[in-house]
């Protein structure tokens, strides 16, 4: 395999209309922030598949990769890590209006890091987890509930709009 691909010239392929082709490309992935926090692979480098058609007018291209995110857990705050497969879809049809082109293709220079990353980020779960039954932090007192015993409790705060009864004596 080459050496690392930001920019991938599509007429290398020399393709003609209904050819199509597969390329293996190493692609350098970029930490993401994700609702608030740092997510990094593991390896900055990450091996993907780029599979370019011709059509009459444009190229028909998907990208596939895996990649593994490290960072904390958006429940509790551990370390987490997550395996995402990334299977994303682009069109080039110069002509066909807005809907039909791709932002990452500028002539025959398709743009793979922007769009590996671009497509990593749209592939993300909700939520990053350490676990998919992580119970989270307590909203109280902050404690890890995946450690806390099972009968952690808090008492309840008074409804304040019994404030008043409070200051009712009866002697």
């Amino acid at each position: 395999m080459a050496g690392r691909t930001d920019v991938f010239d599509l007429a290398r392929l020399q393709l003609s209309s209904g050819q199509g082709r597969r390329v293996d490309l190493l692609v350098e992935l970029e930490p993401l922030e994700f609702g608030g926090q740092r997510y990094s692979s593991q390896t900055r480098l990450t091996e993907a598949a780029l599979d370019a058609a011709r059509t009459t007018a444009g190229y028909s291209l998907r990208l596939r990769f895996g990649a593994h995110l490290e960072g904390p857990c958006m429940r509790c705050l551990e370390d987490a890590d997550t395996r995402i497969h990334v299977d994303a879809r682009e069109i080039d049809q110069p002509g066909g209006g807005d809907d039909l082109r791709s932002p990452y293709l500028a002539g025959e220079e398709l743009d793979v890091r922007t769009w590996a990353r671009d497509a990593l980020a749209l592939a993300l779960p909700a939520q990053i987890a350490c676990r998919e039954e992580c119970r989270g932090l307590c909203a109280i007192c902050g404690e890890n509930l995946n450690d806390a015993s099972p009968d952690h409790v808090h008492e309840r705060a008074p409804d304040p709009r019994f404030a008043e009864l409070d200051k009712l004596r009866f002697e």
